[in-house]
C-alpha cells in the first residue's frame, strides 16, 4: 500500500489508493512531533503491512524559518574561512544603506581553515600535513560544534584533500557534510552555504526521519519510508536524512507535481500554480510546451542561498492561519506571523488573534457545519465577538474582515506578478490552478485582478500536494562542473557516462530502475551566469543552437557567432512513479440543483448577497453554477463571486470562467 502524507503548519494531509480510487484523510498537525500526526494518519486509514509511506516534511523549511539548526562548525580553505560571512557584492537593496548583512549560520569562532591549496584544474600544489589536520580535529572538538561542513576551494575539480579532512574529522562522531558530495560545482560561496546548510540541518532530520522510520517499519512489517525532495521526486528516507538540504522545499514541491498532472489530465498545458496553505502561499509557473514546471539550482530560503535542483517556487507569507494585525502607525497588516495549528484560527475555539480563516468565515465564505466534512466545528459567535474587539479605528467589522482579505490578496496577487509579469510571461495567457485548504477561496478574486481567464479547482484541492507526492517519480540529480569551450560538445559522452554508471548503482541499490535525462549549463564565454538546455546526444551542436534560442527567450537577443562554454553537466536518474489514470465521465448539462443545500449571505463587494450552496461531492460532470455561490467539500471550499461560472468536467475539476461582461 503506498501512502502520501504531506505534513503542513495547520494539517497533515493523508492521501492512499483504495479500490482505484484517491481517498483523503485531513488531520491536525502535531508541530512539538510531526511524526505523531504522520503515524495518527497511518492508524486512522488502517494501514496494514508491506506499507511504503511518501512523505512531505516541512521540519527542514521550519528549521531553517526559526533558526533552529545545529551548531555547524565551517572547515575550508585557510584564508577564506569568512566568505561564507561575506558573500556575494549583489545587494537586493542596492540604494539601502541600512540594509541587514548578509545571513550568516556559522558564527566567527566556528570557522576553520585549513592551510592547503588545489588548482582551478585539479591539480594538489599545497597538501595539508597530518600535524594540521591533527590541530583541526582538536579546535573542532572543543568548539561544541554539533555538525561539520567542509568545503575547500576547488574540491569540485579534485576532492582528494576534503576526502582526508572528512576522514580525520569522523572521530568526532558528528554528522559531516562535504561539498563534493552535496554540490561539486564552482563559485565557492554557493557551494559552502548549501554545505553548511546541509549540516546545519542534518542532526535534526536524521532524528526526525530515522525516528519516523523506525516506528513505521515497527508498527507496520515490511514498511518503508521515502521522502520528498524540492526538485519534484522522491528519495528514500535514508539519503534524504544524509542530504536534506534537498528537502527545504519537500511539501511544495508536491503541489506543483500535484497541479501539474492535474491539468495535464484536464487539458491545461500553461498553468500559474495557486497553493494557498495554513501558512503560506506557494506559486509557481509551468508550460508543457517548455518542459513543465520551471526548475532553478539558485535558490535562497530563508535568506540563504541554496543552490541544489529545485522546483521554481515562490513563497509569500500569507496563509489561512496568517494574523492580522494593525501597526504603530494605524496600518491594517497581515502575516507573515501565523497561528498554525496551536492555537490556530479564532474560530477553532483556541486562538485570540485574528486571522484570514476567521475573516473568511465571518463574511460567509466558509460553512460552519461542512468544515472538514463537519468534523471541525467552527465557532462563527466566537469570532464575531474577538474580531469586534479587535477592529481597531474600522467602523464595522466586515470592514475589517473585507479588509483582511484585501491585504492578503494583494500579498498574493504580488507573489504571482514575479513568477508571471516579472519574467516576461504574460497572466492572460495561462490558467490558474487553484489549491490548497485555501486557494479556492481567493483564486476568483485574483484572476480577476490579474486577468487571468480561467480558473481550475482540481479534485480534492485540500490535499494535491500529498496527491502530487503520491504520483511523483523517484529522482536522484547529479552535477559536475566541467569548464569546456563549446566545441568540446562533441567530446562530454565520457563525463555523462561516469555520472550515470554512480546513479545506475545508487538506483540499483534501491530497487530502482530509471531513465537518464541530460542537461548542461551554457553561457557565452566571459558571462557570469549560464543557462540550462537538454543535451542532444544524437546531435550536441544542437545543444548549442537550443541556448541561442533560449537566450533569445529569456534576454531578448543572442549571437549565434560569439564562441560558448560549457560550465556544468547535469545528470538525473529517474523511475516513473505509480502508474494512475483518474476515472472520465461524459458531461451531461446541468444545473446542479441536487447538491444545493442551502441559501445564506456572503460578503461581495462591501455587501451580504444571497448566495446557493453546493456540496462538491453532489456535483456532476457537466453541471454548471453560477454565481454568487459557494461550493464545500471535505478539503476546502470554492467562492464564486457573482461574476463567475463553474463547470464540472468530466474529471470532477471546476473549470471557473468570468461571464462576458466582466471579461
Amino acid at each position: 500500500m503506498r501512502v502520501a502524507i504531506d505534513t503542513g503548519g495547520t494539517f497533515t494531509d493523508c492521501v492512499y489508493l483504495a479500490g482505484g480510487q484517491l481517498q483523503v484523510l485531513k488531520i491536525f498537525s502535531t508541530p512539538g512531533d510531526p511524526s505523531l500526526a504522520v503515524l495518527d494518519a497511518l492508524a486512522q486509514i488502517g494501514a496494514g503491512s508491506s506499507l511504503d509511506v511518501r512523505h512531505g516534511t516541512t521540519v527542514g523549511t521550519n528549521t531553517m524559518l526559526e533558526r533552529k539548526g545545529a551548531r555547524v562548525a565551517f572547515v575550508t580553505t585557510a584564508g577564506f574561512e569568512d566568505t561564507i560571512a561575506i558573500g556575494r557584492q549583489t545587494r537586493s537593496r542596492l540604494y539601502d544603506w541600512f540594509a541587514p548583512l548578509p545571513i550568516c549560520l556559522v558564527p566567527r569562532e566556528l570557522r576553520f581553515g585549513v592551510p592547503e591549496r588545489v588548482s582551478a584544474e585539479g591539480e594538489i600544489l599545497h597538501a595539508p600535513t597530518e600535524e594540521a589536520l591533527e590541530a583541526l580535529v582538536n579546535a573542532v572538538r572543543v568548539s561544541g560544534a554539533e555538525a561539520v561542513a567542509i568545503s575547500l576551494l576547488f574540491s569540485f575539480a579534485n576532492p582528494e584533500t576534503e576526502r582526508r579532512v572528512e576522514a580525520v574529522l569522523r572521530a568526532l562522531d558528528i554528522p559531516i557534510s562535504t561539498s563534493h558530495r552535496i554540490l561539486p560545482e564552482f563559485r565557492e560561496y554557493e557551494r559552502a552555504s548549501t554545505t553548511v546548510v546541509n549540516a546545519y540541518l542534518a542532526p535534526r532530520m536524521q532524528t526526525y526521519l530515522l525516528h519516523l522510520e523506525q516506528r513505521v517499519t515497527t508498527e507496520h512489517a515490511g514498511g518503508r519510508v521515502d521522502v520528498m525532495q524540492s526538485s519534484g521526486g522522491i528519495i528514500s528516507a535514508r539519503i534524504a536524512a544524509q542530504e536534506p538540504v534537498r528537502t527545504v522545499l519537500s511539501g511544495p514541491a508536491g503541489g506543483v507535481i500535484g497541479a501539474c498532472q492535474m491539468a495535464r489530465w484536464a487539458g491545461f498545458e500553461r498553468i500559474i500554480g495557486f497553493d494557498m496553505g495554513g501558512t503560506s502561499t506557494d506559486v509557481f509557473l509551468a508550460d508543457a510546451a517548455t518542459g513543465g514546471a520551471q526548475r532553478t539550482s539558485e535558490s535562497v530560503v530563508a535568506g540563504v542561498p541554496v543552490s541544489v535542483p529545485m522546483l521554481d517556487i515562490h513563497t509569500a507569507g500569507a496563509g489561512g492561519g496568517s494574523i492580522a494585525r494593525f501597526d504603530a502607525g494605524g496600518m491594517l497588516r497581515v502575516g507573515p506571523e501565523s497561528a498554525g495549528s496551536e492555537p490556530g484560527p479564532i474560530c477553532f475555539g483556541r486562538g485570540t488573534m485574528p486571522t484570514v480563516t476567521d475573516a473568511n468565515l465571518l463574511l460567509g465564505r466558509l460553512d460552519a457545519e461542512s468544515f472538514l466534512g463537519g468534523g471541525v466545528h467552527l465557532d462563527w459567535q466566537r469570532t464575531e465577538q474577538i474580531l469586534r474587539e479587535q477592529k481597531g479605528p474600522l467602523a464595522t467589522v466586515e470592514e475589517f474582515a473585507s479588509g483582511i482579505l484585501r491585504v492578503v490578496e494583494t500579498q498574493m496577487e504580488k507573489a504571482i506578478r514575479v513568477i508571471s509579469v516579472e519574467r516576461g510571461h504574460d497572466p492572460r495567457q495561462f490558467t490558474l490552478v487553484a489549491f490548497g485548504g485555501g486557494g479556492p477561496l481567493h483564486a476568483c478574486s485574483l484572476a480577476r485582478t490579474l486577468r487571468i481567464p480561467r480558473v481550475l479547482v482540481p479534485a480534492m484541492p485540500g490535499a494535491l500536494s500529498a496527491v502530487g507526492i503520491l504520483l511523483a517519480d523517484a529522482v536522484r540529480d547529479y552535477s559536475r562542473t566541467v569548464m569546456l569551450p563549446g566545441d568540446a560538445m562533441e567530446s562530454i559522452g565520457d563525463s555523462f557516462a561516469e555520472m550515470e554508471q554512480r546513479g545506475v548503482a545508487e538506483f540499483t541499490a534501491e530497487g530502482l530502475q530509471g531513465v537518464v535525462l541530460r542537461t548542461v549549463d551554457v553561457r557565452y564565454r566571459r558571462q557570469g551566469y549560464e543557462l540550462n538546455v537538454p543535451f542532444d546526444t544524437q546531435s550536441p551542436a544542437e545543444t548549442i543552437a537550443a541556448f541561442h534560442r533560449l537566450h533569445r527567450q529569456r534576454y531578448g537577443f543572442c549571437d549565434a557567432q560569439k564562441p560558448v562554454e560549457i560550465v556544468n553537466l547535469r545528470l538525473r536518474m529517474v523511475a516513473a512513479g505509480e502508474s494512475y489514470s483518474p476515472a472520465h465521465r461524459e458531461p451531461v448539462p446541468g444545473d446542479g440543483k441536487a447538491a444545493c443545500y442551502a441559501e445564506r449571505e456572503v460578503f461581495f463587494d462591501g455587501k451580504f448577497i444571497p448566495s446557493r450552496l453546493y456540496r462538491r461531492d453532489g456535483l456532476v460532470p457537466g453541471d454548471t453554477i453560477h454565481g454568487p455561490a459557494m461550493i464545500t467539500e471535505y478539503t476546502s471550499a470554492t467562492v464564486l463571486p457573482p461574476d463567475c461560472r463553474a463547470q464540472v468536467d468530466g474529471l470532477g475539476n471546476l473549470v471557473i470562467t468570468f461571464t462576458q461582461e466582466s471579461a
